[in-house]
């Protein structure tokens, strides 16, 4: 049976934290799917299809290293549903410090109530990307700063054009 794994997020952008969750993460299943949330209460920076290929041209080419199938999608409802539907069995879920550690830790116990079927597996973020937010990186860039540190390069390019000057 495939270990097809979720790995969900807003990706509003992309950042080196997401990829490196990736990079240890295509190395734990043979598919994984990266489902971006669409929620109508919330405004992003790029619309739905610019952070599907952001993320379809970031994690791709590391799955496929990896030998990792490698699937992106959207998803408007619950995490845990959409895991269900992708029949996915394992969460994906990356952690920087403590204070995230105590939410995940809520959301992990309330999913396996709703589906026990579905383990979250905690990916640590290494080292050097542990501070990047993706909100960080937005507010960076909005404010005519350089972001390109803390993004991919293709996003960083991204970020440019919505920030130009």
């Amino acid at each position: 049976m495939p270990r097809i794994a979720l790995y969900p997020g807003s990706f509003d952008p992309v950042t080196n934290g997401h990829l490196d969750v990736v990079r240890q993460s295509v190395i734990l299943c043979d598919r994984l799917i990266v489902a971006v949330g669409v929620h109508s209460g919330k405004k992003p920076l790029f619309s739905t299809d610019e952070r599907l290929k952001m993320v379809r041209d970031v994690f791709a080419p590391v799955a496929a290293k990896a030998g990792c199938a490698f699937d992106a999608t959207t998803y408007d409802n619950l995490t845990i549903a959409a895991a269900q539907q992708s029949g996915a069995t394992i969460m994906i879920r990356g952690l920087r410090d403590g204070t995230d550690l105590d939410y995940e830790m809520q959301l992990a116990g309330m999913n396996g109530a709703m589906a026990p079927d579905v383990q979250t597996v905690f990916v640590p973020a290494s080292v050097l990307v542990r501070p990047i937010t993706a909100t960080l990186v937005r507010q960076i860039a909005a404010m005519g700063g350089d972001a390109s540190s803390f993004v991919p390069p293709s996003v960083a390019a991204s970020l440019k054009a919505k920030f130009p000057g």
